[in-house]
């Protein structure tokens, strides 16, 4: 049985993005894995990594909580909107606080290389953005995604890392919409 983590990183729960992370975790039961879905606005913490690394800021319960999930996750997958470019502070502000040194790397002693301490696991982005797909790629790189995928997740170890973008979603009609959804269940169910 695959352990899935579903992490819902947009503030309004009344979101594209929160039924996104719902119909993906609906078709991942429905193909008998274990699934979890956390929306980060549920969650009790400060999301400003106060001291930095120079020193260690406590880590709420909801924070030690999500650190156990994302150990016990093979699969890990991050759903939000594209805010300018990349992803909403409150997501942003979650990983600053979850993926510390210790927990999701470590420094290798008297080296530039860095044990990847979450190896093993993979994950996929479920972004929806109000730009074009072409337009975020060609004119803009998609910092997002490539930060996302190999700042934050390769750098931990967690690999492959798939993408799957919504868009533009501004004006979208509601066919459109039923249409990503759906796309997201499959996802689930294929476990993918």
């Amino acid at each position: 049985m695959k352990k899935i983590l579903i992490i819902n990183g947009h503030p309004d729960k009344q979101s594209l993005c929160s039924e996104l992370a719902f119909r993906y975790k609906k078709g991942a039961d429905l193909a008998g894995a274990e699934c979890k879905l956390v929306n980060l606005a549920d969650l009790e913490f400060n999301p400003s990594l106060s001291n930095g690394y120079r020193k260690r800021t406590e880590l709420e319960p909801d924070l030690l909580m999500m650190q156990q999930e994302i150990l016990k996750a093979e699969h890990i997958v991050l759903v939000y909107p594209n805010w300018w470019g990349t992803y909403p502070a409150l997501l942003k502000g979650f990983l600053d606080r979850v993926l510390l040194p210790g927990f999701a790397f470590s420094y290798r002693e008297n080296s530039i290389l860095l044990n990847k301490l979450l190896s093993g696991k993979t994950a996929r982005l479920i972004v929806t953005m109000d730009s074009p797909g072409w337009y975020y790629a060609l004119f803009l790189k998609s910092p997002g995604h490539t930060t996302m995928k190999k700042g934050i997740l390769w750098f931990c170890g967690i690999k492959p890392v798939k993408i799957t973008s919504f868009g533009p979603v501004r004006n979208s009609p509601e066919n459109k919409r039923k249409e990503w959804i759906q796309k997201v269940e499959l996802l689930g169910k294929e476990l993918k």
